[in-house]
């Protein structure tokens, strides 16, 4: 909608109304370029071309991981339906039809990665996949600055600060089946806390994985994301990360993550759980420096494919083994 017609790095297009064209997909990539659930700045309708782009490599569906020893743009078979068509004056109806999309990709089989377009999406691409897998049957991993708990935004029901309460609240994710990674800042207020205590999910803000340890929250928060849920959706908002080294998103929340941090807990969550899909949201190219923003979120999604590649090897992988020597 909003760029040229290229693929993810150079994978085979498909087109979402032609089943045969993905029925033998692994994974199925997905661009919803809706902006107009923002409460700041917009721009990340701009974001799933972007994400594409974001290499200096050639974009000849070839990525071998130096760590992982795989390929996941050749080991598995990965294909993009473009950008759906997704009204902006609509946000409901945009929502509408990626709920829709994700379902019918997820009744495939196939991996769904959706590139975002603001977080409202979230309450759809998530509950796509619930429809055809149960709801109350996947569980959810959250990278984000912010709760995106809220009741409402600026009176209205639907936008980047509520898809988590929707999905709770439509019963598509169980609020104890919930985790959140990143918090910090100056919102949400005693209410919207209680709120999410009373259902159960588990929130860990910055300055307690900083003093912990990434590896010690996952380590716990582990243990009961599969308890009684066949899935998890893994939704990354960039802004997880600090603005000094993502500066390209609508709402910069100083005291982040590290670029490496994140993508190092990508690929454990990916190695580690039975993912079944995932977002990546809120780059938005308007605010980007040198586009390390839309990189470092192309560099997300490889490293959760690279890492879904590595385990249908059926290896183990030793993050203490020198490279070489793998």
């Amino acid at each position: 909608m909003y760029g040229p017609s290229f693929t993810f790095l150079g994978v085979p297009q498909c087109d979402l109304d032609v089943p045969d064209s993905y029925a033998d997909a692994d994974v199925v990539i997905i661009g919803a370029p809706i902006d107009s659930g923002t409460s700041h700045r917009s721009g990340a309708k701009f974001g799933p071309q972007a994400i594409r782009g974001g290499d200096y490599l050639p974009h000849d569906a070839e990525r071998p991981h130096l760590a992982l020893r795989v390929d996941a743009l050749k080991d598995l078979r990965v294909v993009d339906a473009g950008d759906l068509l997704m009204p902006g004056h609509d946000l409901v109806a945009s929502l509408k039809v990626l709920e829709e999309a994700t379902e019918k990709v997820s009744r495939t089989g196939a991996f769904v990665v959706v590139l975002g377009g603001d977080h409202s999406i979230a309450s759809a691409d998530v509950a796509g996949i619930a429809n055809h897998r149960g709801k109350g049957k996947i569980s959810m991993v959250h990278f984000d600055a912010h709760a995106d708990t809220a009741e409402s935004q600026y009176g209205a029901l639907v936008g980047h600060g509520t898809p988590m309460r929707q999905l709770i609240n439509s019963g598509a994710v169980r609020g104890d089946r919930f985790l959140q990674l990143g918090l910090r800042g100056y919102w949400p207020d005693d209410i919207t806390f209680k709120w999410m205590r009373d259902q159960g999910m588990r929130s860990y803000e910055m300055t307690e994985i900083h003093n912990r340890g990434l590896d010690a929250v996952l380590d716990e928060s582990f243990k009961t994301l599969t308890d009684e849920c066949d899935g998890v959706f893994l939704s990354v908002d960039i802004d997880v990360v600090d603005p000094g080294m993502a500066p390209g998103t609508g709402t910069p929340e100083p005291g982040g993550m590290t670029s490496r941090e994140l993508l190092e807990t990508v690929r454990r969550i990916c190695l580690e759980l039975p993912v079944v899909g995932m977002d990546v949201v809120e780059v938005a190219p308007p605010f980007d420096t040198a586009d390390i923003t839309a990189i470092l979120a192309n560099r997300v999604v490889l490293e959760a494919l690279s890492a879904i590649a590595f385990k249908k090897t059926g290896q183990t992988y030793d993050r203490t083994k020198n490279v070489l020597d793998r």
